[in-house]
């Protein structure tokens, strides 16, 4: 049944950055609407929850190597997590991403994930850079209740990912985190790569092609300006369009026309009929905020209602409370402050103070 969209006043966000606080009071309307709601009439039904900022990678598109991870005692605890996703599942949340930071790293995963799994309904993914992956833990996760799984890989030639990540582990090991997935049970398996001009522009074609392998699903997402180094750079940004035209020399492709509105990629299947589907994530250059669904708790407690919000609200207090009532109102008033879009592309914009890491992807 199609609910329809109620009227509500737009929030108007301040284009300045402010320390953590409360959200401002949502209209009753809002309140008594039941669901997560923006002033946009966009609705709620994917819930992001960054477990850690702590990574064992510091991808040079993302982290430089003298990051200072948050004290332990100041990020949220298992239990915090497991009600969060309780109560935003009374809101009508119907997906929850975990994320980090590596949320691989945190200790208390499969807790978590058993938690949501018994107290919700929602489909519970994963988000990781696959280093940690084997097939024990994966096991046990999806018994817990853990779906489905998202990997991060930017390149196929091992002196390059060393590069590129920083890391100690090879694109091998990566290789075989989406292999044991497969064998888990835990597809599709959806691979992430984040193209650099002159970094690693050079392998879309070469990366697409795992997409013809049985249960994964490749997707290209722009390079977005949420550095640590705010080293962001339009003349290194590679355009989804630029990447599918590298793609199409050797794979054509063709529309699926599938994917939900509110969706993050626009997906393409091989044009000659081979099983597997390629994604492109466009958020510079076709921004998709229109349909957006999602919103993003970070590990240490603050409510982002965009992921370039530059607004953040601090969730520890209600948690606390002790009431779940106080936690849905306050997500009610977070919810209903995002902002209309990211406005990458405009003279105006800012890039948050957080880089992705301590954001959660």
């Amino acid at each position: 049944m199609t609910v329809a969209p109620l009227r509500l006043p737009q929030f108007v966000q301040e284009r300045t950055e402010r320390p953590s606080r409360l959200p401002p009071r949502a209209p009753e309307s809002a309140h008594a609407a039941g669901r997560l709601l923006d002033s946009h009439g966009r609705v709620i039904r994917d819930l992001r929850l960054s477990l850690t900022d702590r990574c064992n990678f510091r991808c040079t598109y993302c982290m430089e190597p003298d990051v200072r991870f948050a004290a332990p005692a100041s990020l949220l605890q298992a239990d915090d997590f497991v009600r969060l996703a309780r109560v935003a599942a009374g809101l009508g949340v119907t997906k929850i991403r975990l994320t980090g930071g590596e949320p691989t790293l945190h200790p208390a995963l499969g807790e978590i994930i058993a938690g949501i799994r018994v107290h919700t309904g929602c489909e519970i993914a994963l988000t990781t850079n696959g280093s940690m992956l084997d097939r024990t833990s994966l096991r046990a996760w999806k018994a817990a209740g853990l779906d489905r799984v998202t990997i991060s890989l930017d390149s196929l030639r091992s002196e390059r990912f060393a590069r590129i990540t920083r890391a100690a582990c090879g694109p091998d090991r990566v290789l075989a985190a989406i292999d044991d997935c497969l064998a888990e049970g835990l597809g599709p398996v959806k691979v992430n790569a984040v193209l650099v001009r002159g970094v690693n522009d050079d392998e879309a074609a070469d990366l697409a092609a795992l997409a013809r392998r049985p249960g994964v699903e490749m997707r290209f997402i722009e390079w977005m300006p949420l550095d640590s180094g705010r080293a962001w750079d339009p003349d290194r940004w590679v355009s989804a369009a630029e990447t599918r035209a590298a793609i199409e020399r050797r794979f054509p492709l063709v529309p699926l026309h599938a994917d939900d509105p509110s969706s993050t990629a626009r997906s393409f299947a091989f044009a000659d009929g081979h099983p597997g589907s390629v994604g492109f994530i466009a958020p510079v250059s076709s921004p998709f905020c229109g349909a957006c669904s999602r919103l993003r708790i970070t590990a240490d407690g603050m409510v982002r209602p965009c992921l370039f919000s530059l607004q953040e609200w601090d969730i520890r207090g209600a948690l606390r409370s002790g009431h779940d009532a106080t936690i849905a109102a306050f997500l009610v008033d977070a919810t209903f402050t995002k902002q209309p879009g990211h406005g990458i592309t405009e003279p105006t914009f800012r890039q948050p103070e957080r880089p992705m890491s301590a954001i959660g992807g």
